[in-house]
């Protein structure tokens, strides 16, 4: 079994868990005050476990599931046994990395709570664009594709937008940095990956398996 598919396994059962048990969801979700106040660290992690509900967990994990795949084979073909290590940290530090920026601005809001794992999967979007960024891309139920790099942009100042308008309570910042958090854990595990993106734009050829 793929390593993607464990982690949504993981996740859709922790969030089940969670709804069926009100005191563990409010012990998992991101508290930033909780963390600040009383050392609770574990939450950077739990947090990306648990979902506001069915809607939530179906697309972030059937973004996972359709980019996730294909990264987790990208990373295996390239790093033998160690590609799935990798590709568990970009997931997982990916949730942690997009929470940090939330932690900091509302660490001194005792109400503030922030749920899923957006930001994780937001990395292995765009750790999936960095290295396909000519893939056509579509929101679900449209059919029409833009290049994946088109999209990634338009999605990014999408999220700066709204993160910095605010009340829609999403939170915007973690899919912003989890996105930057993909890119820049990318670069560094494959550093070749960058001179091969512009490579791609600049002959408009498909990334090959």
């Amino acid at each position: 079994m793929s390593l993607t598919l464990i982690l949504i396994i993981v996740t859709v059962i922790a969030s089940f868990y969670a709804w069926s048990n009100e005191s563990i969801l409010s012990k998992w979700m991101l508290n930033p005050y909780a963390v600040n106040k009383h050392k609770e660290y574990y939450r950077f992690i739990t947090s990306g476990l648990i979902h506001n509900d069915y809607v939530h967990l179906f697309f972030n994990m059937w973004a996972l599931y359709s980019f996730g795949q294909y990264l987790e084979f990208i990373f295996t073909r390239e790093f033998g046994d160690s590609g799935k290590l990798l590709y568990g940290l970009l997931y997982i530090l990916g949730v942690v990395a997009s929470d940090i920026p939330t932690y900091l601005k509302h660490r001194n809001q005792p109400h503030y709570n922030s749920l899923g794992a957006s930001g994780g999967v937001s990395s292995i979007v765009f750790a999936f664009i960095l290295i396909n960024p000519l893939a056509e891309l579509s929101l679900m139920f449209i059919p029409i594709g833009i290049p994946g790099f088109i999209f990634g942009a338009l999605y990014m100042f999408y999220s700066y937008y709204q993160a910095r308008r605010g009340g829609d309570h999403i939170n915007h910042d973690a899919h912003l940095y989890g996105a930057l958090f993909g890119i820049v854990f990318t670069v560094v595990v494959m550093p070749g990956v960058l001179p091969q993106f512009f490579e791609i734009l600049r002959n408009g050829q498909w990334f090959n398996l």
